[in-house]
């Protein structure tokens, strides 16, 4: 240290000892470098305020010029000013290798610098964020060549002061970009824009380079983007070499490539992507969003001279209440400044909007807030006061365009933007200058004011803004997308309901019209809300139709292309006010040649559905009030959505991994997760990861007395642990499972902890004592199974009384008494499917059952809840159980009523369905979920008859047209007929396939036992057709004319069609038809030609003549599923497993269309699956086609017509009535779906 320094410091040492709080002064000589966390402990240990001085000062006279000054910048800092004017004069000569360690560089050279190449000055008051300023400097050292680095984050979160004060620094400066640091502000611009930008940016370049070479001459500006890229280009690496360009606020990937020019790029943007389109090295950093609540106190703190640590309680809740706003924390501050007592004062009015009462310091020129806004509207025009009055009716936190005030105010788009910046000008109004065109918002002060100001007008208020609305759009509402009409679509009713026009608002809300276009522009989510919102003034019946039909197809409404509402519609029950409208606009626009399915069967029982991630979601719960459900999974994020209408409230990348589980605190303030990646988190809390493997289940105590959290993982020993929230480590750790612990559950009173494990155990535990209390071995309910494969318990789930426990294992659920670990009841699943997840109402004697099967089955009486289309991982029980979630493989979140569900379980039938049309009367035959044989009435869902519980699974059905007889095969080979029961013996497989004759004598079986069997069925004589290798899928009738005898044509996967004489068994014909599996086949009207399909990709079309290929059909991508000839044997329909359809010539072999050959949906496919069966209409003009829905088509122009989308996916074929009007189908779900053509 300089002696002049050192002298100084000797001199002033008692006054400094006297009166400095070394505490306060060395975190900011921590963070300039000066002083170590070492050198801080050794002077904190020191009793008294007086020795700590004393310590820190004898420290520094052990030290050199850049403590000093760093002391001194501190005293500044913490207003010892008089202090610091003591050592002002000693200040000693900083050289530039010492100028290096400060930390804010500000020095002359680098405010010339910054300041010559446009980078905005420091805030007036600037909040310090030393670890990201220091990681953007990181990237910046090491950008040595051309190369980028992107400063990303939301909205708000200061990547521009980020920026701005990562270059503010003498050593970055010398070292790295001695050619200077060069700022353009960017922001939302199309290309005009952005070249002026550019040749302004030029402009200056040149002009700093003449004024250092006055040879350089300048040019004219660029006068195209293309021409002003070389010119930048040109002067970066010529005139500007080792220079760093910082771009602020870049929106576009097509204006960051204007850039791409070979040159150090540091970019600030919320799109971390950006710098994907550019070439060069590229690294990122990225900053939190928005004001935190300690950034917001240092604020505060920085006002009043204080501590944030040190500021009252008040403080936090006066962020709190305005939402960290940084204009409301500065105005409250700058009230503070002269009244530092005032806090709760302030933060009462601020509750109050009492704006009277906060009282401005001297230096204002108005006595108190409410006079000074008052004042401030006052200085306008009288046009413009009446106009400023009219902002009276915008919500909080809402920006608006000028457009909807242009509406408001019947003015010219123009003069709108006239009036607002006379407003923003008068710091009346804020602009949002990031979007284009501009946003408009209020501040909450400011409308409190308004509202407060023009209490008795408020009704009038909104009243002009709906009739100026109408006004205007008299015609339909906005369609254009853009802000304004999004506003109209998020707003209108909120001004109609504030009006107090609740006739029309019925009339608005209860319009399809209306729902269709929203849910088109806003999506569903929107749309449940508003009839949430405004329930109580809407008719209680109609609003739930409405809401009930979104919340059942909001994924459907999600989905783009936009589904037809009006089909959607025609889903609801018939007792819906949105089915009758759907029904009157089906009508009507049927007489215009549009096509339309009425579902006169059963329909879906789902309250809401909800596909809140991109993959599985492993689990699902609701918040302890009932309004609120979290879910996680695959994608790695967390979210939480509103349980009424599945609005997304919260999304969080929360892992590095999948997300295995979630769960509320029980006051619902914490939210925790853990997951594949060995990490537990409490969202508002905070955990050290203690496991060592993937952490499988966490659950927080049910009360809140003692608030615990238990997390359960696949470690070997140390896999149970509890943690108390306030601490950062685990309170206790259960030994005793010996292999992975799948889940974890808190008694209702929270005395027990009960644990599931993979070595065939439930355990209980004492929460108090972490002891074990008792040990139910499940692995010994599984004697036949256990010395083969271990028996992992999946789940448990106490009973709302706490005396009995239910886990699940394998197929099954059992039930224990707690006290004894006596078995009560055992319930067992179908042997196909497991067991994923359990829950117990908390109200009732009910649990909820996930099956691996699609399931959802509550028990007390059965109830399937059928509709979710994979895997279901897990189901939970509301609050007060009304309601019941699950989740799903799918990528949906369920929500059923429980009590509806249970009264009235869903019909769940099997796909391999046969159908009988007879004077308008539909028999649907089919197998159910218990594997009895059904014959329903199609159109009331009534069963006409059913079979025994049949011992092998049922895998096909027929119906006989001429008699009463339905037909049905066994994965057992045996065949039973039901007028009187048949039983045919006689196949060793399973019976794939089974059709009666048309005269109804006759029945005709094939199996995977390579063979085909025609039955006299009432007498059991059989005629056995032996000759594929390989399994026989199904068979068809050929008759090649009206007087020639029927021959029965079979295909099989062994690439080869055979033609067989029935009553004889002999073998006409075989052909070897490709190289893979014939999968479909199909004879034209006139018998004289058929068509085959096959896995090699290929049809074909063969002569019933000559038994030759007369057509090769080449250009499918994927296994050719189905085909089908029109009915005047025109054209051929061939359907493969990417969903494409295409259309032939028959004649010729041409290509004549391919239907939706642009349009995926998101399953990528063009059909959502497999296209497993086609037909044509009687006049050969449309054509209907299933795959993962129905679609019908336009056969001329191969466009779609109409899509109709099932509950569930998978459909294996449909069931045509002749006219083409009536369609009967039954999904992978087992939903029976009968399609009536509305006339």
């Amino acid at each position: 240290m300089e002696e002049g320094a050192r002298s100084c410091l000797l001199q002033s040492r008692s006054s400094l000892e006297q009166d400095i709080r070394a505490s306060y002064l060395m975190d900011h000589m921590i963070s300039d470098g000066v002083l170590t966390g070492d050198e801080e402990d050794r002077i904190r240990s020191k009793p008294t305020r007086k020795e700590q001085a004393a310590a820190l000062l004898e420290l520094l006279l052990r030290k050199d010029n850049q403590a000093y000054i760093s002391f001194y910048n501190a005293l500044v800092r913490e207003s010892y000013g008089d202090l610091a004017s003591l050592l002002h004069n000693s200040l000693p000569l900083v050289s530039p290798e010492a100028e290096k360690s400060f930390s804010d560089g500000g020095t002359r050279y680098v405010q010339a610098v910054l300041s010559e190449g446009g980078v905005p000055q420091r805030p007036v008051v600037f909040v310090s964020r030393p670890a990201l300023v220091n990681r953007v400097r990181e990237k910046l050292y090491r950008l040595q060549e051309p190369g980028w680095v992107t400063v990303f984050g939301m909205a708000g979160s200061g990547k521009s002061v980020l920026a701005a004060e990562a270059a503010r620094d003498h050593a970055l400066i010398t070292e790295c970009f001695p050619g200077g640091v060069h700022w353009l502000s960017i922001g939302q611009l199309d290309r005009s824009d952005l070249l002026v930008r550019i040749q302004s940016l030029c402009f200056r370049l040149e002009q700093q380079s003449q004024e250092k070479d006055p040879s350089s001459s300048l040019h004219r500006p660029p006068g195209s983007l293309e021409e002003a890229k070389e010119r930048l280009r040109f002067l970066m690496l010529r005139r500007y070499p080792r220079s760093l360009l910082i771009l602020d606020d870049i929106w576009d990937s097509s204006v960051i490539k204007a850039f791409d020019i070979q040159c150090r790029v540091l970019f600030t943007t919320r799109d971390r992507s950006l710098a994907d389109c550019v070439s060069g090295s590229k690294s990122e950093v990225a900053v939190e969003s928005g004001l935190e609540e300690d950034q917001a106190l240092e604020i505060l703190a920085l006002y009043v001279n204080g501590k944030p640590q040190r500021l009252p309680e008040q403080a936090r809740s006066i962020v709190r209440e305005c939402k960290g706003s940084p204009l409301v924390v500065s105005l409250i501050g700058a009230l503070l400044r002269e009244f530092p007592d005032r806090w709760a004062y302030y933060l009462h009015t601020l509750q109050q909007k009492k704006f009277k009462r906060i009282r401005k310091s001297s230096s204002y020129d108005y006595d108190a807030l409410d006079q000074a806004m008052a004042a401030s509207i006052q200085v306008l025009s009288e046009e413009h006061r009446e106009l400023y009055i009219d902002l009276t009716v915008l919500e909080k936190d809402v920006k608006v365009p000028a457009k909807v005030l242009s509406v408001l105010w019947d003015l010219e788009p123009e003069e709108v933007e006239d009036v607002l910046q006379d407003f923003v000008n008068k710091s009346l109004l804020f602009r949002d200058c990031h979007h284009r065109p501009y946003l408009y918002y209020l501040h909450d002060l400011q409308l409190d004011f308004l509202a407060e100001m023009n209490r008795s007008g408020l009704e009038s208020l909104h009243t002009k803004v709906v009739r100026q609305y109408q006004q205007r759009y008299s015609q339909g509402p906005p369609t254009s997308g853009d802000e304004e009409c999004l506003y109209w679509f998020r707003f209108l009713t909120y001004h109609m309901a504030k009006a107090n026009l609740t006739q029309e608002l019925c009339s608005l809300m209860f319009s399809l019209d209306w729902v269709r276009t929203k849910a088109q522009i806003m999506g569903p989510a929107h749309l449940i809300n508003d009839y949430v919102e405004y329930g109580a003034i809407l008719d209680k019946e109609v609003r739930g139709h409405f809401q009930e039909f979104l919340s059942l197809n909001g994924h459907q409404l999600e989905q783009r292309p936009f589904p037809d509402v009006v089909q959607l519609a025609l889903s609801q029950p018939d007792s819906s006010e949105v089915y009758r409208q759907a029904l009157l606009q089906a009508q009507e626009r049927a007489t215009r040649g549009g096509l339309y399915l009425d579902w006169i069967s059963l329909k879906s029982l789902s309250r809401l559905v909800v596909q809140p991630h991109q993959g599985s979601i492993y689990a699902a719960c609701f918040s302890h009030d009932g309004t609120k459900i979290a879910s996680c999974g695959s994608s790695k994020t967390l979210r939480v959505f509103k349980s009424t209408s599945g609005e997304k409230m919260l999304e969080i990348q929360a892992h590095d991994d999948e997300v295995l589980c979630c769960a509320f605190s029980p006051d619902d303030r914490l939210l925790a997760t853990c997951s594949s990646d060995r990490k537990v988190k409490v969202w508002c809390g905070t955990l050290h990861s203690e496991h060592e493997e993937q952490v499988n289940h966490c659950q927080f105590t049910n009360t809140r007395r003692r608030l615990l959290l238990a997390t359960c993982s696949n470690d070997k020993f140390l896999n149970t642990k509890l943690w108390n929230i306030n601490k950062p480590s685990s309170q206790n750790t259960m030994f005793g499972h010996l292999e992975p612990v799948n889940h974890c559950c808190f008694s209702p009173d929270d005395a027990y902890l009960s644990t599931s494990s993979s070595d065939g155990t439930l355990k209980l535990w004492e929460v108090s004592s972490a002891n074990e209390w008792k040990s139910i071995d499940v692995a010994d309910m599984f004697p036949e199974q256990r010395e083969q494969t271990a028996v992992m318990v999946k789940c448990s789930t106490w009973s709302a009384d706490g005396r009995t426990i239910i886990c699940a294992a394998r197929n099954a659920v059992f039930v224990f008494d707690v006290e004894t670990a006596a078995m009560l009841l055992e319930i067992r699943t179908s042997r196909l499917s497991t067991v994923q997840y359990c829950h117990a109402c908390p109200s009732t004697h009910m649990v909820a059952i996930a099956l691996s099967n699609y399931y959802t089955i509550i028990r007390k009486k059965m109830a399937d809840c059928s509709g979710h289309l994979s895997w279901v991982h897990g189901v939970q029980f509301s609050p007060d159980g009304s309601l019941l979630l699950s989740c799903s493989d799918d990528q949906t979140v369920r929500v059923w009523e429980t009590n509806r569900v249970h009264t009235s379980s869903a019909v769940c039938l099997k796909r391999d369905s046969d159908v009988l049309f007879n004077n308008g009367d539909i028999t649907v035959v089919a197998a159910d979920n218990r594997n009895r044989l059904q014959v329903r009435n199609g159109r009331t869902g009534a069963v006409m008859f059913q079979s025994e519980d049949q011992k092998s699974r049922i895998r096909c059905t027929a119906i006989c047209s001429q008699t009463s007889a339905v037909g049905l095969g066994r994965e057992d080979g045996t065949i039973q007929v039901h007028i009187h029961i048949s039983t045919l013996q006689g196949h060793t497989r399973t019976v794939l396939h089974c059709q009666f004759t048309p005269e109804g004598h006759t029945l005709i079986t094939s199996s995977e036992d390579t063979t085909m069997r025609v039955w006299r069925w009432r007498t059991g004589e059989c005629v056995v057709l032996e000759g594929h290798k390989e399994q026989v899928r199904c068979f068809s009738l050929l008759t090649t004319s009206p007087s020639s005898e029927t021959h029965l044509l079979s295909w099989s996967f062994d690439g080869t069609i055979k033609v067989w004489d029935m009553s004889s068994g002999e073998r006409l014909q075989d052909l070897v038809c490709h190289q893979g599996a014939v999968l479909a086949c199909d004879v034209s009207p006139d018998g004289q030609l058929f068509a085959t399909t096959s896995a090699d990709k290929t049809a074909k079309v063969w002569s019933s003549a000559s038994w030759e290929c007369v057509r090769l059909l080449n250009g499918h991508q994927d296994c050719v599923r189905s085909c089908r000839f029109s009915w005047d044997g025109r054209r051929l329909a061939t359907g493969d497993d990417n969903g494409e359809i295409r259309l032939w010539n028959v004649k010729d072999g041409t290509l004549l269309k391919i239907c939706s050959r642009d349009n995926k949906d998101a399953m990528d496919s063009l059909h959502g699956g497999w296209v497993t069966d086609l037909h044509f209409s009687p006049d050969n003009t449309v054509l209907l086609s299933t795959g993962g829905y129905i679609k019908w088509w336009n056969v001329e122009k191969g466009e779609a017509l109409q899509t109709f989308y099932p509950t569930g996916a998978n459909l294996k074929r449909i069931h045509v009535s002749p006219d083409f009007s009536t369609f009967v189908t039954i999904d992978n779900i087992g939903i029976l779906y009968v399609l009536k053509k509305v006339e």
